[in-house]
């Protein structure tokens, strides 16, 4: 089951800055991003289960004037294989939408996909995104996709330019082009991050594209399994430069703080470049992780929550609550509530939206006691968001977790999976 998130009620459009400083319920932050007032803490929630996990997840708007993350959720999207996914959008939230609604259904129809090669279906459909969001079909999806205003003009767009029912019925992997008056769009200016952990019998795989981020948590101690692509990152930085690109403030071009997403068309009109050499790329790095009995639990949560709390931190609240609460989502609503500003502005004022997805029963890989006294001679390849932000780039690679390897930068504890 796929759930997203929805904007909360009375939601406020700016309709002119310069004439209205500020809306009905809306206010600027310290930051220059709209907030509302008060905010807006009704929640978003869904569980679910099979043999092998079960999952509790949860949205909140928070003090943001509109929520822009998406998430999805298929315990099941064929017989042995799950798959989750959080999309925190930026600029809008039509393409977080537009991800959570065919990112998973790419991935499934891919031919590697069906071969066994689950990385690369991933790669590859996390490109597909941004050439899907392109011509008058993807301005099309965009546009039912995202707020109140694009719905109205969609739906009448959507209503005179839309396929013929012959081609409206054809496979999905094929995404008949339509002609219109947006032929030529060329992507949408809005973003979203992706995150997506996939779980497959002993496998888990991971892809990710920007600073939303997937941990797991083996005997307590948490474990990074993916990276967060900021613009200083050395190999972010140096893909930066070369495009055309350059950083200021710590952003891209002086705009995005993110070096990895879907989207953000502006930022990919390089033609000399492949998609995976642009300024900003949608391409994800890849971490296949070998499940063992250790392994408690799993989440995937945008940086509303990482802004707020390390990987470690959450690891042990997860577990605190576990002793009592048996819902998962429930856990997830709570992390929210302590998470949140008491006041707009700074951290605990973003969309938030987490995943949790804990394990029913041992994977069996043998014993703990016998791989911990196996020192792993694999190097650290995916970079914890709590340390000094270097550190080489990852692409495809199956992971073993390095017990002996420690998190720097705060004196946090959180461990990062080391590939080979």
């Amino acid at each position: 089951m796929a759930t997203e998130k929805r904007e909360g009620e009375g939601k406020k459009e700016i309709i002119d800055l310069c004439a209205k400083p500020y809306a009905s319920g809306c206010v600027i932050s310290w930051d220059g991003v709209y907030t509302s007032v008060p905010p807006k803490t009704e929640k978003f929630s869904d569980d679910g289960e099979n043999d092998r996990l079960r999952y509790g997840l949860s949205s909140m708007q928070g003090w943001r004037s509109t929520m822009e993350d998406a998430h999805a959720a298929y315990p099941d999207v064929d017989n042995m294989t799950s798959f989750f996914g959080v999309y925190d959008g930026h600029g809008g939230q039509a393409v977080a939408k537009f991800c959570a609604k065919y990112l998973h259904q790419q991935v499934l129809r891919h031919e590697a996909y069906s071969a066994g090669d689950i990385g690369t279906a991933l790669q590859k459909s996390f490109l597909r995104m941004d050439e899907m969001m392109c011509g008058q079909r993807g301005w099309r999806e965009l546009a039912v996709l995202g707020d109140k205003i694009d719905q109205v003009s969609g739906l009448i767009e959507g209503f005179i330019w839309s396929p013929r029912s012959g081609e409206a019925n054809k496979s999905f992997d094929d995404w008949p082009s339509e002609e219109g008056p947006h032929s030529d769009f060329h992507g949408p200016t809005a973003g979203c991050t992706a995150c997506v952990a996939i779980i497959r019998n002993k496998q888990l795989i991971v892809a990710n594209a920007g600073d939303s981020r997937c941990v797991i948590s083996r005997k307590g101690q948490a474990y990074n399994l993916s990276k967060d692509h900021k613009p200083d990152l050395e190999l972010e930085k140096d893909r930066i430069l070369k495009a055309g690109g350059f950083i200021q403030v710590g952003r891209v071009n002086g705009s995005l703080n993110l070096a990895r997403a879907i989207g953000d068309a502006e930022f990919k009109q390089n033609k000399t470049l492949p998609a995976e050499r642009q300024i900003v790329t949608a391409y994800p790095d890849i971490n296949t992780v070998e499940l063992c009995d250790d392994d408690e639990f799993l989440v995937l949560a945008c940086d509303g929550i990482w802004d707020c709390m390390s990987s470690q931190q959450l690891v042990d609240y997860v577990r605190e609550q576990l002793c009592t609460e048996t819902k998962l989502s429930v856990i997830c609503e709570r992390v929210f509530d302590r998470c949140l500003a008491p006041t707009a502005g700074g951290e605990g004022c973003d969309n938030m939206t987490m995943i949790l997805v804990q394990f029913k029963k041992p994977v069996g890989l043998g014993s703990s006691e016998e791989q911990q006294q196996q020192p792993s001679t694999d190097q650290t390849a995916i970079i914890d968001k709590s340390a000094s932000g270097s550190g080489s780039e990852s692409t495809n690679q199956t992971a073993t977790i390095d017990e002996s390897a420690s998190g720097s930068g705060s004196g946090m504890t959180d461990q990062t999976a080391s590939g080979s």
